[in-house]
C-alpha cells in the first residue's frame, strides 16, 4: 500500500473509526517524517521531539472527532477514569523511538480503539515506508507458507522462547525494530509469525493486533489466552501474530517449552 502521506487535517468529526484512525495515524506519520527531515540535532532530542510532537497531535484530532472517547497513550497521564468506559483509543504516537532517531524505516504509529476490551479498529502507519495497515482495508491473503516459516524478532532483545520456538518449528529469526513493524511484516506477508515475550504495554499492540485480526490473522498471549485491553494496568507481556494455520503448532511447541510457573 503505497497511499499520500502529505500532510493534511480531515474534517474527522464526519469519519467512522477506522477511517478516522487511518486519517490520524497517516497526518501523524507526515508529522514525524517532516521533523526527521528537517533534523540537526542528537538523535535521542529526536526522538524525544518526534514522541511529544505526534502525540499532541494525535490527541487533538482524536479529542475533537470523538469528545466521548477516553485516550490512553504510551506518552500522556493516564486518566484511570477509562477503566469505566467502554471505548478506549489506545495510541502509541511513535513506536520504535530508537528506529526513527537511528534514521532506519522500521518505526510505526498506532491508532487503536478498544471497545469492551476488544482491540476492534486500528491504523498503523509505517510512514518511512509510505505505507499503512488499517481495519478497513486489509490485505489480501497471503501466499502459499514458505518452506521454513519466518519469525520475527525483537533486533535488540530476542525473547528465549522465540529462539526455542523457532528451533522447535523450524523457523527462521528475522531481526525488526518497531512492535508495529514486525506485526504489520506478518500481515504483509513478508514474515509469517510475531513472537513476543518479555515487556509490552496495551499501546505496543492494540492497533497491530486490531489489524491483524482483521485480516484474517491469529493475535493472542502466548498462552493462547485472548488480548484484553483497557485493564487498570496497562502492562501486557507477551504476544502472538501469525498465519492462523501457524497458531496450533506455535501455541503447542510454547507450551512445551515455557517454564511452568513456581507454587504461590
Amino acid at each position: 500500500m503505497t497511499p499520500d502521506v502529505s500532510r493534511r487535517a480531515p474534517d474527522a468529526s464526519t469519519l467512522a473509526d477506522a477511517a478516522l484512525a487511518r486519517a490520524v495515524a497517516l497526518e501523524a506519520g507526515a508529522l514525524l517524517n517532516e521533523i526527521r527531515h528537517a533534523w540537526t540535532g542528537d538523535g535521542a532530542a529526536l526522538g524525544d521531539r518526534g514522541d511529544a510532537d505526534a502525540n499532541r497531535l494525535i490527541i487533538d484530532r482524536l479529542r475533537a472527532a470523538r469528545p466521548d472517547d477516553f485516550i490512553l497513550s504510551e506518552e500522556s497521564h493516564d486518566d484511570r477514569k477509562r477503566c469505566a468506559a467502554r471505548r478506549v483509543w489506545i495510541i502509541d504516537p511513535l513506536d520504535g523511538t530508537r528506529e526513527y532517531a537511528a534514521a532506519r524505516d522500521d518505526w510505526a504509529v498506532h491508532i487503536g480503539l478498544a471497545v469492551d476490551g476488544v482491540a476492534c479498529v486500528g491504523a498503523v502507519a509505517l510512514p518511512a515506508c509510505n505505507s499503512i495497515f488499517a481495519t478497513d482495508d486489509v490485505p489480501l491473503a497471503p501466499a502459499a507458507l514458505p518452506a521454513r516459516p519466518r519469525m520475527v524478532v525483537s533486533r535488540s532483545r530476542t525473547p528465549a522462547i522465540a529462539r526455542a520456538v523457532a528451533a522447535a518449528i523450524g523457523a527462521d529469526l528475522v531481526p525488526m525494530g518497531s512492535a508495529g513493524a514486525k506485526a504489520m511484516a506478518v500481515v504483509a506477508g513478508d514474515a509469517d509469525i510475531y513472537l513476543h515475550d518479555g515487556g509490552q504495554y496495551e499501546w505496543d499492540n492494540c492497533a497491530p493486533a486490531a489489524v491483524a485480526l482483521a485480516a484474517g490473522f491469529h493475535a493472542s498471549r502466548i498462552d493462547g489466552s485472548p488480548l484484553v485491553y483497557n485493564c487498570t494496568e496497562p502492562l501486557l507481556p507477551d504476544l502472538l501474530i501469525c498465519r492462523a494455520e501457524l497458531a496450533a503448532p506455535v501455541l503447542a511447541a510454547i507450551a512445551r517449552l515455557r517454564p511452568e510457573p513456581g507454587p504461590a
